[in-house]
């Protein structure tokens, strides 16, 4: 039974990766953390929680986690974490950070983007979580960043086509709808029921902090610099994202030749589903799930492709891929703790 721990289990993220751990076999929380709630029952704090665990809220530094935890998950803002991770690998454990810490390869375009690196030396070691591309480097890491939830669901869209050379990598657009528990649970004005409900807005223009995210990871797939126009958008939902992308078809593929390579890219994948011909993605069909459901269309008018794909940002858009990438470092089966049906309705 391996032990884990969660710091910063109070936010979104933090809870839905105790949900989620509830469930697993293989592994026990030995710890979770809150500077704000230290000292309080998590039962008590998250109701929802109540009769799965019986731990309390601390406030230890990150030293202080040798031999309790074999795994910590960091679920904290961007900044807080790396000045976290050279205690904990230097304890013994292994890290996977959800914040955008170390997504990034290149501390100076982290630099543009967030604020100076504390930590650059570790960004070469820090290998990107997610798993339907990089699975091999994850499983023997120390240092998982794990991905972003825009990012999640463009990567998974657009990889197949940039593997195969059948867009132009020019004139990819990412449009993607977020429902507001993406912007964290910290109170904000934007993030108000009056503000989101009945609204619908792009934010974050035109320097998205996802973008340099989504166009390193595309550049891999693609073998070349790949820039994007990306704009994402705010809903008046709880949970999911919807990604919608378009790029220039190279060839004269048919949407049937498409899906056909999709489903052939992912047919390993537990949690990548290929729709059929005709269908497109729901938020509501991901809710509560791991899965990532990917749909084709394509514009013969204006030989463009237009893929989207729909994931719940809370979990393969954060805390079940980070589970995902847990299962990879300790060597449980892939799927374990993540094999929920999703919500309906």
């Amino acid at each position: 039974m391996y032990k884990v721990a969660v710091i910063g289990a109070s936010g979104y993220t933090g809870v839905e990766l105790l949900r989620l751990l509830a469930g697993h076999p293989g592994v026990t929380v030995t710890c979770v953390t809150s500077r704000q709630q230290a000292g309080q029952s998590l039962s008590e704090a998250f109701p929802s929680l109540a009769g799965s665990y019986d731990l309390m809220f601390e406030a230890v530094e990150p030293a202080a986690l040798a031999g309790r935890a074999d795994l910590v998950f960091l679920a904290v803002p961007h900044q807080a974490a790396m000045g976290m991770v050279p205690d904990l690998l230097a304890a013994g454990c292994r890290v996977v950070d959800l914040s955008a810490d170390y997504r990034l390869r290149d501390a100076a375009v982290y630099a543009e983007w967030y604020e100076p690196h504390l930590t650059p030396e570790l960004l070469t070691e820090a290998v990107y979580g997610l798993p339907e591309l990089y699975r091999d480097q994850v499983r023997g890491a120390r240092l998982v960043a794990n991905p972003g939830c825009y990012p999640t669901s463009v990567a998974l869209a657009l990889t197949p086509l940039l593997r195969n050379r059948l867009i132009d990598p020019a004139t990819i657009i990412v449009d993607s709808k977020s429902g507001t528990s993406g912007a964290g649970r910290a109170a904000k004005v934007d993030t108000l029921y009056c503000e989101v409900n009945e609204g619908f807005k792009a934010y974050g223009l035109p320097r998205h902090r996802h973008t340099p995210e989504i166009e390193q990871t595309l550049s891999d797939a693609a073998g070349v610099p790949v820039t994007i126009s990306f704009t994402p958008h705010l809903v008046p939902a709880n949970r999911g994202i919807l990604s919608t992308c378009y790029a220039s078809l190279l060839t004269g593929t048919t949407l049937a030749g498409l899906v056909e390579l999709y489903r052939q890219t992912y047919a390993a994948e537990p949690f990548v589903r290929v729709l059929p011909e005709g269908r497109l993605p729901n938020i509501n069909q991901v809710r509560g799930s791991n899965f990532c459901d990917i749909g084709l269309a394509v514009d013969p008018r204006t030989q463009r492709v237009i893929v989207v794909s729909a994931i719940d940002n809370l979990v393969k858009g954060a805390a079940g891929q980070a589970l995902q990438n847990m299962n990879l470092m300790l060597g449980c089966h892939e799927s374990e703790g993540l094999r929920q049906a999703a919500l309906f309705p």
